[in-house]
Parts: structure tokens; sequence; C-alpha cells
């Protein structure tokens, strides 16, 4: 029995949650080693960010974002892409939704301004991710360094353009102007009062659709059958009638907008401006929610949400427990990545004796 062969709770389920644990206790033992107790340390970190309401709100506006930058990694992923460019296209999908705002939100109402707004977004990420996707299709250039070299690229182009043409006149911030109110997503605790004064807003409904229409299309079409089929073997995909520089091209379009709709939560939801660094490493957290969720819907989301937790609640933690820096949960991000994805297999050697010792 290999790990293609284990049974789909043990791949999905077991493994990922003994990946986890052998991550919170490498993190738990460095929290240890700072002269804090790592049960009060987690006993804070759950009550901040999921028991109380207003860090609950803050983790799943946290989330909202995540999930969007998780499957634009997850998608890409399936066709066997690995998109680790979702920073730039995030990043560039902010500036495509701010132009779309600048330019319409004086004469558009709302109804109208918040889906143009996401349209530039969505637009201006897929826009970003096609060259790379043209770069592996037609001249065989590795995603990999086409899109981690885009981020860069991200990087200096917005920070041109946000200094160069969109601080208003006498303003010292790097950032746009303000947009109108009508630009504003809605505020969930307009109808949920107990969730306090936070940004969470309707952004989190439409990253749940993205997630249900993500999990429909990869499972449930024949566009999703082909881009499987494309991600588990791109030669056998190709005698059965797939048009694979077509389909990677298709695929990284997708991958890109999604990271772009990241935007939308971020800039309409929160500043209602384009700031430089607005991504804030949304786009490399993304690669870790596809390792951890395994490109499973519901992975995604309790990965995200997981992320969104560790942020909210680390904010806080670092707060009552000065011996614990904020830069702490970074590390503690960097250990899931590892155990999840460069380490994804530690335990299927031993999970693998086990069924078969059940089964024998």
């Amino acid at each position: 029995m290999t790990t293609n062969d284990m049974p789909r709770w043990a791949t999905g389920i077991v493994l990922p949650l003994l990946n986890l644990l052998s991550a919170l206790l490498v993190a738990a033992l460095a929290i240890h080693l700072l002269g804090e107790d790592p049960v009060d340390a987690m006993r804070i970190l759950v009550n901040s960010a999921i028991v109380n309401p207003e860090g609950l709100s803050y983790t799943l506006f946290y989330a909202s974002t995540f999930i969007f930058t998780g499957l634009a990694v997850s998608l890409a992923m399936q066709a066997g892409l690995f998109n680790i460019g979702a920073e730039g296209q995030m990043y560039f999908g902010g500036l495509g939704l701010t132009l779309a705002m600048l330019a319409f939100d004086a004469s558009l109402p709302w109804y109208l301004l918040i889906p143009v707004g996401m349209v530039g977004a969505a637009l201006f990420g897929a826009l970003w991710a096609f060259i790379p996707g043209y770069l592996q299709a037609k001249r065989g250039s590795h995603i990999v360094v086409t899109t981690i070299m885009f981020n860069f690229i991200a990087a200096s182009l917005m920070n041109f353009v946000i200094v160069k043409y969109l601080i208003p006149p006498g303003e010292q911030n790097t950032a746009s102007r303000v947009f109108s109110d009508a630009a504003a997503l809605p505020p969930l605790n307009a109808w949920f009062p107990a969730l306090g004064d936070t940004p969470l807003n309707v952004s989190f409904f439409l990253s749940i659709l993205a997630l249900v229409i993500y999990g429909v299309f990869v499972s449930r079409s024949a566009w999703g059958y082909k881009l499987r089929a494309t991600g588990l073997n791109k030669h056998a995909a190709h005698y059965a009638g797939v048009k694979i520089s077509a389909m990677i091209i298709v695929t990284m379009l997708i991958s890109g907008a999604l990271a772009g709709l990241g935007a939308v939560n971020s800039i309409m939801g929160s500043t209602h401006y384009l700031s430089l660094n607005f991504v804030g490493g949304a786009g490399f957290v993304g690669i870790a929610i596809a390792l951890m969720g395994r490109q499973h819907p519901v992975g995604i989301f309790l990965s995200s949400v997981l992320f969104g937790a560790l942020i909210q609640g680390g904010f806080d933690l670092s707060l009552e427990k000065p011996n614990i820096p904020t830069e702490t949960f970074i590390f503690i991000q960097g250990l899931i990545i590892l155990f999840c994805g460069a380490m994804e297999n530690l335990y299927a050697p031993v999970l693998i004796k086990l069924i078969k010792g059940k089964k024998g």
C-alpha cells in the first residue's frame, strides 16, 4: 500500500491532524523556552480568537481573505501547477479594484459599484497570472520561478503607481484617496450586533460561495475532471483529448482571479483605500492553507479559520504575554507549512502499517 492507496479519511483527516499537532507541539516547546506556559498561552489564544464574539469576528474577517488565496493556490495545484504568486496577484487585483473605485465611486450606486470593483479585482488578478501561465504553457518556463518573480515585480510596480499617481496632493500617507461610502461592503455587525465594531463584512459569505462553486466545478463537472486529469498525468490527459496548454492558461487565469478577489475583503470591507503592502502576506498564507486543506473545500475553510485565529489570537497573546513576540506566530505558520507541506507524509508509513494490520 502506498500513500495514494490510503483511505480518504486517512489522507484527508488523520494525516493533516497529525501534522498540525506536530507543528503545535514544536510551537509549545518554543513558547516554553521563552519562559511562558504553553497551556496558558493556548487558553488565551482560543479565548481571544474563538470564544470571544468580537475576536471570532476578526478571525472570520482574516479567514475571508485567506479562503480566496487558498482557493487560488488550490485550483492551480489541481492542475499540477504550484502557483506561489497569489501575493502579487492579490496586490495587482487591489490595483484593479482601486482604479474602478476611483473612476466610478462618485457616479454609480452601491449595487453597481461593488460588482464593478469585484470585476476589476478579478480581471487584474487574472492578468497578473496570465503571463506566468502563458510562459509555462508555451515556453516551458517553470511556474514557480515566474510567479515568485512576479511577486517582486508587482510590489515594485505598486510602489511606483501609488507614490507617483494615486497619493492625493498634499497627503503624506502612501495610499490612494478614501473611496465613497457607496464602495463599502455592508458590515455584518449591522445584522449581528454581538460581533462588535469589527470589519467582518459580506465578503465572508462571498468566500463561502466561492468554496461551494470550487467544490462543484472541481469534483462534479467535466472541466473539473479534465483539470484533475491534467494534474495527475499530463501525458495521459493529452492522449485523452485535453489541450494541456489551454488548460494551464485557463487554470492560471482563474487562479489569479481568485487571488485578486482576496483584495475585496481587505480594501472594500476594511480600509476603503489602496495602501502599500495591504496584502500583508495573505498570498503566502494561501500556500499553507492549500497544503494543509489538501485542496478540499472543507479543508480550505478550516485551515483559513485556523490561520485567522492565529493572527487574531496571536495579537492579544503578545499583549498579555510580553515574552511572546508577535513574530512567534510567523514561526508557527512556518512550522505548519513545514509539517503540512514538505513533511506531509511523515506519518504515512506508520498509518499504512496500522491500516494493513487492521485489515489483516
